[in-house]
């Protein structure tokens, strides 16, 4: 018997493999004549094949027809088929390309002529769904969902054998300082060739270190986002499928990986460190090695350095092929991603992710001290972090504040001072910024009150000296040091020293940056930004020991949500699934310990803005003075509840003060109940109202609680709710909710069950901002009062101002009704509701008994109350909810008209709502897609977050002295959120966009 080779593909003996030229009538014409399928043919695009897909006459997929390159020989070709017959038996649950087969079992393949020769055509399942490709941002439940599916493909395939696994391709990762120099002169921008050049080669010596120790397996070889395909099942994109199995070869099992990272990086607002969900994903299923962690993001690099040589080549040796060409930007933008952040940090980062990182490094201690003659308790510490009581009052947003502050610490004695290494600095924060700012210090910085002189803490070699800088060895590190430029080293480069060696005399009051850095290593910023931290200290070593403080060491890393939930009734949701940790606020700015500022768009608790100093003033000299309960005789008390009673129409003239808006909708249902001695109360659908007994059987949003309507209590009774915009009545025939309304009253009190009380916000907040149609109040209050029950308007949400135009919701309505209910917005923070009745009603309750709220009305909260109502007026922030209210509100319909994904702009003032759906015509809420946007709004410096009983609506209400610039800077984000998620097109191709209310 004659024994042959099998044929396998050497790259570097056939070059570049052009696609063949294969025109879908030719397809057509194979389908019909190789498979008996009459189809018509679509050009899928490929780098080296010929891929079509098949349809029925009425659009039906029916299968890809593939032409493999006639590089290809059947052994290959076997083996691609093996390897994705073996994950689709391994993985039942991952849909896969799989090559289809005649009944018995054969598979479905022919030999096809070619202007190139003969080649494999063969028929492959079709996958529904669409691959992951394009410029959308991926989410990360997308990138681990994307290493998730690498590392199940690694385990099945870490055993199979094939001859046809024996190939020399241009993308298996072993050969790619080969083929990028081969292949570099093909990139025209002298530019480009250096740095795919110089990139590569420092990616290659990184994996020469670990090469020999990477297991080596079969592997896919092209899990990127163009092989991935979307579940269809799935509103987001989750991949569960995989196509095109052309690549297959045995090769490093991390360089897996490392493709299908490397995909990731061109998508629109896509970073390095996005890509570490992918990486945690797939060590969960096939885990990693330290040499594998090691390697990783150097092939992600040499991926990157190949696609754009690769690139560039097939172009030029393929011209026609218009998929080659369409890449050329989006591999140039992978290349800047994976190069954008070194190795070394991106190698610290990844170690980190795994739990491979090695303990931090600390300074051992000098020989002698850096600073000449300073002692331990000379230097006091200066904290410049999110808790610190010095960045109070805004004081974050001054970049002149750490020079500030350690010059008053100077002033009062202190010999000099120190910040912490590693810790975030809120001073360097920036507000309104799409980027994380560089807040972690990889050093200290030291502030000298006397004339001193810095010397050499152990014996090294002086390596650079030059006005303002100094770097010497120390030990296994190499000490840096920055200051004023007006001074030089006193020895000169090269210079052999000893312990105590003078270097520098510095003047009084200079300022000196001290870091401690890897010789071999990149240079290190000072500071760096927390998505990066851990892979940039990594390569540093706390410096304080020189100065004669305490090492900083690990910061404590307690998992503070599963604190939480373990104390904390996890009942009590949180926003977010993994959300920052917020220990300030500042006017419409919230500050994360991370030193992150987030413009706050939800936060109607705070209306004056968080920590006005107005308010922690009032509150903070009343605490000095007097706290007790309301039974005690005191004027502010009397004071507040005048001002209140003064802001309403008669006859609201008598105030209960409470805790919260769910104790006000509480008492209130008490006293409309007590008052009238009907029982029975009528609320709206799709309302929240509070969570204690009584506020939580009028509660109807099946948000906050999916079996709301089915577990009211029998005296609860609801009307449809009157949503003009997506309700069974929209637009002008929403005047009939009115009438059927009237009429559920009259049908009540028919049956002998009067509503002693109608409950309603006077403006939809729960619905996201929606107007009720006019007259409505008018109609339902006049059919409730006429049975004898009252009219209670929940203003928790709406009410004091927000609106703009009017300081109360019920204005609107051009109604008064007989209770009122307030919170939220009355202490900016501090908890406080009432209820303003008449005195009528009120004294009615003395039938229940008395009523008496511990520290509802305390001096404490009354000053609260009586300062915010001051702030309101002085500060004009109703008239600033009039004109940022409109400026947000135009803004926001201008992007209606970009982005058919917004249906409708609801509200008023400073109380909108953006209302997202999937057809503009049938109003199918995209809920999905809502969360996903208010995760990358967080991404991008913004906090939002969906209301509504779909969960399809932004709802936005943010402190009420939110400026122009913040508004501007909230729609341009929402935008570039909206661009990047892919939910954009001109608006005319859906339908118009409703105005909503």
């Amino acid at each position: 018997m004659t024994h042959h080779q099998p044929r396998t593909v050497d790259f570097f003996t056939h070059g570049a493999l052009a696609a063949p030229q294969v025109t879908p009538d030719q397809a057509r014409r194979i389908a019909a004549e190789s498979f008996g399928i009459a189809a018509r043919a679509e050009s899928l695009g490929s780098q080296q094949d010929a891929n079509f897909l098949l349809r029925q006459d009425d659009g039906t997929p029916t299968a890809v027809l593939k032409i493999a390159n006639p590089a290809f020989g059947a052994t290959e070709i076997d083996a691609q088929d093996t390897a994705a017959d073996l994950i689709a038996a391994a993985h039942r649950d991952l849909r896969l390309a799989t090559v289809l087969r005649a009944p018995d079992g054969a598979p479905q393949t022919a030999t096809v002529h070619t202007d190139d020769g003969p080649a494999t055509a063969r028929l492959l399942r079709y996958l529904h769904g669409g691959t992951l490709s394009g410029p959308r941002h991926l989410s990360p439940r997308t990138v681990a969902a994307m290493g998730r599916v690498a590392g199940r493909v690694s385990t099945a395939l870490r055993t199979f054998r094939h001859p046809g696994l024996e190939r020399v391709l241009q993308w298996d990762l072993r050969y790619a300082d080969r083929v990028v120099d081969l292949l570099l002169e093909h990139l025209p921008e002298a530019a480009r060739r250096t740095a795919v050049l110089a990139a590569t080669a420092e990616a290659w010596t990184e994996v020469g270190k670990v090469g020999d120790r990477l297991p080596r397996q079969a592997v896919h070889l092209d899990l990127t986002d163009d092989n991935l395909v979307r579940s269809p099942d799935s509103r987001l994109p989750l991949p569960d499928g995989i196509i095109d199995f052309g690549d297959v070869t045995a090769s490093w099992a991390v360089g897996e990986l490392a493709i299908t990272l490397s995909s990731i990086l061109h998508h629109d607002g896509m970073e390095p460190h996005h890509v570490l969900p992918a990486v945690r994903a797939f060590h969960e299923v096939r885990p990693l090695s330290t040499e594998e962690a090691t390697a990783l993001w150097p092939l992600t690099v040499l991926r990157a350095a190949t696609l754009v040589v690769s690139g560039r080549h097939q172009a030029a040796v393929d011209a026609d092929n218009a998929y080659v060409h369409a890449n050329l930007d989006r591999e140039w933008r992978i290349f800047e991603q994976a190069t954008a952040v070194p190795c070394a940090v991106m190698t610290g980062l990844i170690n980190e992710a795994l739990g491979l990182a090695e303990h931090r490094a600390l300074a051992s201690p000098p020989v002698t001290p850096l600073v000449a003659g300073a002692a331990p308790n000379d230097v006091v510490i200066l904290d410049l972090s999110t808790e610190a009581d010095t960045m109070d009052h805004g004081a974050w947003m001054e970049e002149s504040t750490p020079d500030r502050l350690a010059a008053s610490l100077l002033a009062q004695g202190s010999a000099a001072v120190a910040t912490r290494y590693a810790r975030p600095r809120l001073s360097a924060a920036k507000a309104l910024s799409h980027t994380s700012p560089a807040t972690i210090a990889t050093g200290v910085d030291l502030w000298l009150r006397r004339p001193t002189v810095l010397q050499a803490p152990c014996d090294g070699e002086l390596l650079h000296a030059a006005p303002g800088h100094a770097v010497l060895t120390c030990r296994a590190h190499v000490l840096h040091l920055t200051f004023t430029d007006a001074v030089r080293p006193g020895p000169p480069a090269g210079t052999s020293i000893r312990a105590g060696d003078q270097l520098v005399s510095l003047p009084a009051g200079a300022h000196v940056h001290v870091s401690l850095q890897q010789p071999d290593g990149p240079a290190v910023p000072v500071l760096v930004r927390p998505e990066y931290a851990a892979g940039w200290l990594a390569l540093t070593a706390d410096p304080s020991p020189l100065i004669g403080t305490s090492a900083t060491g690990a910061r404590p890393q307690p998992d503070l949500l599963a604190r939480r939930d373990a104390t904390f009734a996890t009942v009590q949701e949180h926003y977010y699934d993994d959300p920052p940790r917020i220990e300030r606020g500042w006017r419409h700015h919230l500050l994360s310990t991370d030193g992150r500022a987030y413009l706050d768009m939800v936060n109607n608790v705070t209306p004056l803005g968080h920590a006005h100093p107005r308010v922690e003033q009032a509150i903070s000299r009343q605490l000095r003075r007097l706290n007790t309960n309301s039974r005690f005789h005191y004027a502010s008390v009397v004071e507040f509840t005048e001002r209140l009673a003064a802001l309403l129409p008669d006859p609201l003239d008598t105030v209960f003060l409470v805790n919260s808006g769910s104790e006000a909708v509480d008492l209130a249902i008490r006293l409309a109940v007590g008052a009238t001695g009907h029982p029975d109360v009528l609320a709206l659908r799709e309302a929240y109202h509070g969570w204690t007994y009584a506020s939580d059987a009028v509660s109807t949003s099946v948000a906050d609680n999916p079996n709301a309507l089915a577990t009211r209590p029998s005296w609860v009774h609801t009307v449809d709710s009157p949503n003009s915009y997506r309700g069974r009545h929209r637009g002008e025939k929403a005047s009939a909710y009115a009438p059927e309304a009237v009429q559920v009253i009259d049908d009540l009190a028919a049956d002998g069950r009067p509503p002693g009380a109608f409950i309603s916000e006077p403006y939809y907040g729960n619905a996201g901002g929606v107007a009720l149609p006019d007259g409505y109040l008018d109609q339902v209050y006049k059919a409730v009062r006429r049975h004898g029950g009252l009219a209670v308007a929940d203003e928790i949400q709406v009410g004091y101002g927000r609106l703009g135009t009017w300081f109360w919701g019920f204005e609107q309505q051009q109604v008064v009704p007989d209770i009122v209910c307030v919170a939220k917005a009355m202490g900016n923070g501090h908890p406080l509701g009432a209820v303003i009745t008449s005195e009528a009603i009120a004294a009615r309750y003395r039938d229940q008994g008395y009523f008496f709220s511990s520290t509802g009305g305390s001096p404490v909260s009354s000053i609260a109350g009586l300062t915010v109502l001051d702030t309101l007026r002085d500060e004009d922030l109703q008239g600033n909810a009039v004109r940022n209210g409109a400026r947000l509100k135009s803004r926001l319909r201008t992007l209606a008209h970009r982005h058919r994904i917004i249906g409708a702009v609801h509200g008023s003032g400073l109380y909108l709502g953006v209302e997202l759906v999937r057809d503009r015509a049938t109003l199918e809420p995209a809920t999905e897609e809502t969360g996903e946007l208010c995760d990358r709004m967080l991404e991008l410096g913004v906090i939002v977050q969906p209301t509504g009983d779909h969960l399809n609506i932004l709802k936005i209400k943010p402190p009420l002295c939110i400026d122009s610039t913040a508004v501007d800077f909230f729609t341009e984000t929402l935008d570039r959120a909206l661009t990047e998620l892919g939910e954009h097109g001109v608006a005319y191709e859906c339908g118009p966009v409703r105005p909503g209310g």
